[in-house]
């Protein structure tokens, strides 16, 4: 890692103690390692660290979440087994909330709007779909929730703030999809064409949370990526 990754790393860092670090994730940015054989973020913020702090041997680093790869946003890194614990069951339970951007090609129903669907997994797409609830129970599939609330609006795309009140498979991308709504990039739940970046519109914007470790409030922001489209949505917000 040069000086000029490190420096880059460091502006993309929203928030860091002793127990935690947050880092904020670019668009087609695996979280972890995959077939691709690309540097995963795991094991670029490990080694950012080594070299920032001087570490002679391996730095622990935890993931307790993790976020799709053509997402961007937070992830939370947990730097002690005692913090990773911990995050893990924050993260189950109810002291933490979760706020995501989308960009989308249609207007939803309403302008709030509460979702609720069954989502099945598909292991060998690697894609979420909704079914009925009759077939929920044969399926395996389980419930997934979301409240939406329409931002803003341009010419062609509408900005939806989401908040997750469960965490599934893919669960945004499958349950907008599902009413129609499809995220800008993402061909997979039916977007027209990709992004030139092969990311999506879909960006991990704010988290709130009970911290693991100091039982004290903490909430974090992120900026989505630089885009003509992100920023516009960004400076009428």
């Amino acid at each position: 890692m040069n000086s000029g990754e490190i420096g880059d790393l460091t502006a993309r860092i929203l928030y860091e103690d002793n127990h935690l670090i947050v880092v904020n994730k670019l668009c087609g940015e695996p979280v972890q390692g995959d077939s691709s054989g690309d540097t995963p973020l795991l094991e670029i913020v490990r080694e950012y660290i080594r070299i920032r702090d001087r570490k002679p041997g391996n730095v622990f680093l935890g993931l307790p979440h993790r976020l799709d790869r053509p997402t961007s946003g937070i992830v939370i890194m947990a730097k002690t087994d005692k913090a990773l614990s911990r995050m893990g069951q924050v993260l189950k339970g109810r002291d933490i909330r979760k706020f995501y951007w989308a960009v989308v090609d249609r207007m939803p129903p309403a302008k709030d709007g509460e979702l609720e669907h069954f989502l099945w997994k598909d292991r060998k797409l690697n894609k979420s779909f909704a079914v009925s609830p009759e077939a929920a129970a044969s399926k395996g599939a389980k419930a997934a929730r979301m409240r939406y609330h329409v931002a803003a609006a341009s010419d062609r795309y509408y900005l939806l703030e989401i908040e997750l009140l469960t965490g599934r498979h893919h669960q945004i991308r499958a349950q907008l999809a599902e009413i129609g709504c499809h995220i800008k990039g993402d061909l997979k739940y039916g977007a027209g064409r990709s992004n030139p970046d092969g990311g999506i519109h879909l960006h991990a914007r704010r988290i709130e949370f009970i911290h693991p470790v100091r039982r004290t409030p903490v909430e974090i922001t992120a900026d989505p990526p630089h885009d003509p489209l992100w920023d516009y949505f960004l400076h009428i917000i």
